[in-house]
């Protein structure tokens, strides 16, 4: 039997992007660039109706807020956004255990998503 293993961070952050970039996909954006590294911002560079979009993905463990979101470097990517006339977005996908929230998410084991869509940035 397969040891029992904890999701790493870089993995927690993957799984993130694959649920909210199938949503944006869902939603008709075209993606021009996507960064998967979790401390590399924005990790989506969109097109949508002709406007550039930004969008930050952050994985949050429980009980944290996933719609809380980093104030300062929030600002930043705003300021990036306006000088290149993009909308600048946050999307935090919080991602727990199914069995029990207290306990981390294991590898090829249920959990649970908390993701609320694009906050934008304004």
């Amino acid at each position: 039997m397969e040891e029992r293993r904890e999701l790493t961070e870089q993995e927690l952050h993957n799984l993130a992007m694959n649920i909210v970039g199938r949503r944006l996909e869902e939603e008709g954006y075209e993606f021009l660039g996507v960064n998967s590294k979790p401390k590399r911002n924005p990790q989506f560079v969109c097109l949508k109706e002709k406007t550039l979009h930004f969008i930050v993905v952050r994985s949050v463990a429980f009980p944290e807020d996933p719609l809380r979101y980093d104030s300062e470097l929030m600002e930043k990517m705003k300021d990036h956004a306006l000088k290149h006339e993009a909308k600048a977005y946050y999307a935090g996908v919080g991602l727990s255990n199914a069995e029990d929230r207290t306990q981390p998410v294991y590898l090829n084991e249920s959990y649970i998503v908390d993701y609320h869509g694009l906050i934008e940035l304004t």
